[in-house]
């Protein structure tokens, strides 16, 4: 308690002395995507750039940008409050782009489609880039994952795959496959939103829980895990369906319906949770 009180006070003081929050807004090459990427992060009052921080990634959902988490989703206020009340420990939270609100236009999604390899670009240049740059994460416990819809099965998806880089993964309306004719919809076959949608099937978290090997599962116990859904949002019954699965195989995760459906009032909400469940589960 007397640590929280001092933690809360150093922050006081920084916020008066004029060191509070920021979002900066940068700029990432995409070598492996052909086109530059903006992407937004989050740096808490005092942030000094001599010291590592643990690193949340913020995904969006589809028909988003890097910038909805800032201006929907109001997330550098529920930032400021949580670690102002110590609830959550300061931390950089990076908000990457995967896409454009254009979903016909343009490729959208977290994993390597046709002329779109995201999940290389996400590993192999834009991870390492920003977390050099902001002197944040470097190892599994520094580092968590989360998002909304298309954000949050790609934070789940992510942290299936690659276990040792994630101390946690958290999904909000997570859209967790592309088995049920109400997430399918109707879609043009062979547009670049038929792209993302197979992708998504393609890379079904709750295919990959039923068919995972002994030795995956043991390193999915290394991951703490959050799947979080409204109870009128319509892809509540795959985060359902993941969590049994996962609670069957072993594998201990939490699961919360909260009143709500599948918009940014959700959303913004869920971080209240979210952030402090990552922050709980950084190593200290």
């Amino acid at each position: 308690m007397k640590k929280l009180i001092a933690s809360a006070l150093a922050l006081l003081c920084a916020l008066f002395a004029g060191a509070q929050s920021k979002i900066v807004t940068d700029l990432v090459a995409g070598k492996a995507l052909g086109c530059p990427q903006k992407y937004n992060v989050y740096l808490p009052a005092g942030y000094d750039s001599s010291k590592t921080y643990p690193v949340v990634y913020l995904l969006h959902g589809l028909y988003g940008q890097y910038s909805d988490w800032e201006k929907a989703g109001r997330m550098q206020a529920v930032a400021d409050q949580l670690i102002l009340s110590g609830e959550a420990c300061p931390m950089v939270i990076i908000m990457p782009n995967a896409g454009d609100p254009d979903v016909h236009k343009y490729q959208n999604g977290y994993f390597n489609v046709k002329d779109w390899p995201y999940e290389d670009f996400f590993f192999n240049e834009f991870l390492p880039e920003v977390e050099k740059k902001y002197n944040c994460g470097g190892s599994k416990g520094l580092r968590a994952i989360m998002g909304l819809s298309m954000g949050g099965g790609g934070s789940i998806a992510y942290a299936q795959m690659h276990p040792d880089m994630f101390s946690s993964a958290y999904g909000m309306s997570a859209w967790l496959d592309n088995k049920h004719r109400a997430v399918r919809g109707e879609r043009v076959e062979g547009s670049k939103l038929s792209l993302t949608d197979m992708s998504v099937r393609e890379h079904s978290t709750i295919d990959f829980v039923d068919n995972a090997s002994a030795g995956t599962i043991a390193k999915l116990k290394t991951v703490e895990w959050f799947l979080d859904c409204g109870d009128d949002d319509f892809l509540l019954e795959l985060s359902v369906d993941l969590h049994l699965k996962m609670k069957k195989a072993g594998l201990h995760s939490e699961l919360r319906v909260r009143d709500g459906a599948h918009t940014w009032e959700y959303w913004h909400t869920a971080l209240f949770t979210s952030l402090p469940f990552a922050s709980r589960n950084f190593s200290r």
